[in-house]
């Protein structure tokens, strides 16, 4: 492949290396593993810099009677139990930090998250609409820089010793509308990566990235607490400007940028057909010569869709919608999780502020195990509505017992806590992508459009909605105990299930109707394109 050529597919400079020191190139499965791969640390570390605020809340706004003792998990016991006292010495240790520790502490932590959570659902509709417009590796890498910075300044709000409310408020402000770039561009690439077969599939393994940066951000956010909370921040965020350079240097947006045909074309990789081979190609139809000149121009030859017209693609709202309810409960958990454990009995005991928030990421490994499920489900039966809703009808019943019989003993915690994020975590990850990229791919879209990262956009943005009144929400329920907060969540999830019911009736009405046996005539009429004999006869 020549060198102009390379530019104007806009090879990353990482391939063109590789490319260099091989001296071949790589086949288009390893091109689709290193995709898979880059855009899983990419969001997983979106995800990690979002985790620090709920860690650490524990800690600006702690329980003023209340002290921990001893090593926190893994190192110690997961479960330690608290010492109750009231020595001055131990309240002045564990003060907090102004202006989140006073009595509306719990109001202004939620004020932050719907900050940011804000932010994001708005950023999210421009970002999406840019994401299809622009080089997606570019945009893409942007937003994990500028992420990365923004987490960071929050931190370093505790090494300048800042308690000035509006500080805090901005940083989460800014972050959100760089985070708002993330979720439409990696789906986005791999919609252009992946067909529609067992995309569901593939997607839920992929997507246990969600929950992995979850899990990683809780670790290394409550690891660094000790040398101060402003740690918790600068840590994840680092990781995310790194990944962003990682971004930058090896993600190819578009299988044509780097000389492949897209994920449901067919026509082979530029300069691998032989001349022998190649006149028989030429002398294809107008599709074939289409599909040749678009890898001629790479991803410029598409043109993006607009909000309204993505708006009108069948099933964009009512899943738009539904993710609002959906998000608003999955968020709640990941915002205020490792909080309620800290505040809650279990068992007789108390957990420490540090093993809350490790003890947090076994909700999300459950939904890493519902987020495969559930797209495993969904292809099977070809019914991604149905899978969603059924898993949100779960996840009333099993947050009921979770809240209901979580207190009995750590075991009973565990348990019922994974089986909560299953069904949480599972209809949110089928949503924002298997049904995300089918919808951005649907057929009433002309060939030639990008939509992939506006329909996720506007699904996204729209849940994202929901995932800033979730936590903001708690921040005033929680005040009043947390079963309203568990009301809240069993009823967004109903009322998230009740959303796709149309969409429901149609996939099983869909799947219920017989079809109409065939006789001898039709059959041999749809095989030879001919008008059978009996067809004048009345």
């Amino acid at each position: 492949m020549s060198r102009n050529s390379d530019a104007t597919r806009k090879t990353p400079p990482g391939i063109l290396l590789i490319r260099s020191i091989r001296g071949k190139d790589w086949s288009l499965k390893s091109y689709r593993y290193m995709v898979l791969l880059i855009t899983f640390i990419a969001y997983a570390s979106y995800h990690a810099s979002r985790k620090p605020s709920s860690i650490v809340k524990s800690v600006l706004y702690p329980d003023p009677i209340k002290v921990s003792e001893g090593k926190p998990w893994p190192v110690g016991n997961v479960f330690i139990k608290e010492e109750f006292v009231s020595s001055d010495r131990n309240r002045v240790k564990h003060k907090g930090w102004y202006p989140f520790n006073g009595t509306d502490g719990t109001s202004k932590l939620g004020e932050i998250d719907v900050a940011f959570l804000a932010c994001y659902s708005l950023g999210m509709y421009v970002a999406g609409h840019l994401g299809d417009t622009l080089d997606l590796r570019l945009f893409l890498t942007t937003g994990m820089i500028g992420s990365g910075i923004f987490v960071a300044l929050f931190g370093m709000g505790y090494f300048w010793n800042v308690h000035i409310f509006g500080f805090y408020l901005v940083m989460q402000m800014v972050a959100g509308l760089f985070q708002a770039t993330g979720w439409p561009s990696v789906v986005a690439v791999i919609g252009n990566w992946f067909g529609k077969r067992k995309r569901g599939l593939i997607m839920g393994v992929w997507n246990a990235h969600t929950s992995v940066g979850n899990i990683s951000g809780s670790l290394l956010a409550a690891a660094v607490l000790d040398y101060g909370w402003g740690w918790s921040f600068i840590v994840p965020g680092a990781l995310i400007a790194s990944a962003g350079v990682l971004v930058y240097l090896f993600l190819p947006a578009y299988p044509e940028d780097i000389g492949f045909a897209g994920a449901n074309a067919s026509t082979p990789k530029l300069g691998s057909v032989p001349h022998n081979e190649m006149a028989q190609v030429q002398k294809g139809n107008a599709v074939d010569v289409e599909k040749s000149s678009s890898l001629k121009q790479g991803s410029g030859s598409r043109k993006g869709v607009g909000l309204f017209e993505a708006c009108l693609i069948p099933g964009v709202i009512p899943f738009a919608l539904c993710l609002l309810f959906s998000k608003l409960v999955a968020y709640t958990f990941l915002y205020w999780l490792p909080f309620y454990l800290s505040q809650t009995e279990i068992g007789g005991e108390y957990v420490s502020v540090k093993s809350a928030g490790n003890l947090s990421t076994l909700f999300d490994v459950g939904g890493i195990v519902g987020g495969i499920l559930a797209g495993y489900i969904s292809d099977k039966l070809n019914a991604r509505a149905t899978t969603a809703a059924s898993f949100m009808s779960a996840a009333i019943p099993s947050m009921l017992l979770y809240r209901t019989y979580g207190n009995i003993s750590r075991t009973v915690n565990i348990l019922l806590m994974m089986i909560a994020g299953l069904f949480v975590n599972g209809p949110y990850a089928l949503i924002t992508t298997a049904v995300s990229a089918d919808l951005g791919t649907h057929s009433s879209l002309r060939g030639d459009s990008r939509a992939l990262a506006t329909v996720t956009a506007i699904i996204d943005g729209t849940g994202s909605v929901g995932a800033a009144l979730g936590p903001l929400l708690t921040g005033f329920l929680s005040t009043k105990g947390w079963d309203a907060v568990f009301v809240m969540l069993m009823v967004g999830a109903l009322i998230a299930a009740l959303l796709l019911s149309r969409l429901v009736i149609e996939e099983i009405t869909e799947k219920t109707q017989k079809p109409i046996p065939l006789c001898h005539g039709q059959q041999a009429f749809e095989a030879t394109g001919s008008q059978p004999l009996l067809s004048n006869q009345r």
